[in-house]
C-alpha cells in the first residue's frame, strides 16, 4: 500500500472513526480505480489523476452494467480520498471538483404493516428451545428499538441494563446511544438468557446473540433469518433487517411520535436522514385527513 493510501486509511480509522467495514469499502474502491488507471493509462500515481481518466472509469463501470447507485458510492470514496489529499496539501485541486452524481431511481422502502408484525410475532411457529427464543427476540428488538443489523450483531451481554430496562448501542462512528426496552421484550430477554445459560459452549461468550456453537452472528445469517420468518406472513418483495428498522420508525411516526425523538432513537446525525421515513406517515395522515375533513364528503 502506498504512503498516501496508508495515511488515508489512518485518517478514516483514527479521525473519522469509521467502522472496519466502511474503511475496507473505501479502500477497495480506490484500489480498483488505481488498478484501472494502471492498466488503461499506464499510470500508477493517484496524485496525478485527471477527471477524464475518472470519466473513463465511469464509462467502463456502466459498460459492465454496474448500477448507478454503486457507481455513485465508488465516486464518493474517490471524492473523500481526494478531499483528504487536498486537506493534507498533497494536491492543489481535486479532479472531482466538477463531478455530478449519476441519477438514480428512488427505491421506495415499504414497511411491514402492524398486522404483519403481529402475525410474525404471535401466529407463526418458532423452533423449540434456544434458536426459536433467540430468533423471536431478534425480530422484536429490531421492531421495538430500530437497531441496525451491525449494531445488533455486535451487542455485548454487558450492554443490557436489567435494572432500568435499557440497551446501550454502539452506532456509526462509535457513537453510543441508550435505547429503552419495552417490558414485554425485557421478559423475552430473560427467557433468552435462561436458554442461553443452558448451552455449555456459549456461557463465556461476550456477544449477546450467538449461534448454538457460541459463534457471533454474521450479516447474512441475520438477513436470512428475517427474510425466512417474514416470508411466512408477507408478500412484500423486500424483507430485511433494514425494512424492520424502517417499520419501527414509520409505526412510531404514524402513531404520533415526534420526528426528533425518532431521530435520536435511530441514531441519526441529521434530521434529513430521518425524514426519508416520513412518506408512510404522510400517507397515513392523508388517509385520516380524507376521512375527517367535511369537504371530503362533497
Amino acid at each position: 500500500m502506498t504512503n498516501y493510501l496508508q495515511s488515508f486509511k489512518d485518517y478514516l480509522q483514527l479521525e473519522k472513526n469509521y467502522s472496519p467495514h466502511t474503511v475496507n469499502a473505501y479502500l477497495n474502491d480506490i484500489c480498483f480505480f488505481e488498478k484501472f488507471i494502471k492498466e488503461e493509462f499506464n499510470q500508477e500515481n493517484l496524485l496525478e489523476v485527471n477527471y477524464s481518466q475518472i470519466r473513463s472509469w465511469i464509462v467502463c463501470l456502466v459498460d459492465d452494467t454496474i448500477s448507478n447507485t454503486s457507481i455513485n458510492r465508488k465516486m464518493a470514496s474517490l471524492k473523500s480520498f481526494y478531499k483528504f489529499l487536498l486537506k493534507t496539501k498533497q494536491i492543489e485541486v481535486s479532479p472531482l471538483i466538477k463531478h455530478k452524481a449519476l441519477k438514480t431511481a428512488k427505491n421506495l422502502q415499504i414497511p411491514f404493516s402492524e398486522k404483519e408484525l403481529d402475525a410474525v410475532l404471535h401466529q407463526i411457529k418458532y423452533p423449540d428451545g434456544f434458536e426459536g427464543v433467540r430468533d423471536k427476540l431478534i425480530i422484536d428488538l429490531f421492531y421495538t428499538t430500530g437497531i441496525r443489523r451491525t449494531e445488533l450483531i455486535h451487542l455485548k451481554v454487558s450492554n443490557i441494563n436489567h435494572s432500568n430496562n435499557t440497551l446501550k448501542v454502539l452506532g456509526k462512528r462509535n457513537k453510543e446511544r441508550v435505547l429503552p426496552i419495552l417490558p414485554i421484550v425485557s421478559q423475552q430477554i430473560n427467557l433468552y438468557f435462561s436458554e442461553r445459560s443452558n448451552l455449555e459452549q456459549i456461557k463465556d461468550s461476550d456477544f449477546f446473540f450467538v449461534t448454538k456453537k457460541g459463534l457471533k452472528l454474521n450479516d447474512s445469517l441475520v438477513y436470512r433469518l428475517i427474510n425466512n420468518y417474514f416470508s411466512n406472513v408477507s408478500e412484500k418483495v423486500k424483507k430485511s433487517p433494514h425494512i424492520l428498522r424502517h417499520t419501527f420508525a414509520t409505526h412510531l411516526l404514524n402513531n404520533g411520535a415526534d420526528i426528533n425523538s425518532v431521530k435520536e432513537l435511530l441514531g441519526h446525525s441529521s434530521l434529513a436522514s430521518t425524514q426519508v421515513y416520513t412518506h408512510s406517515s404522510l400517507a397515513e395522515l392523508k388517509k385520516v385527513y380524507g376521512n375527517a375533513h367535511p369537504r371530503s364528503r362533497d
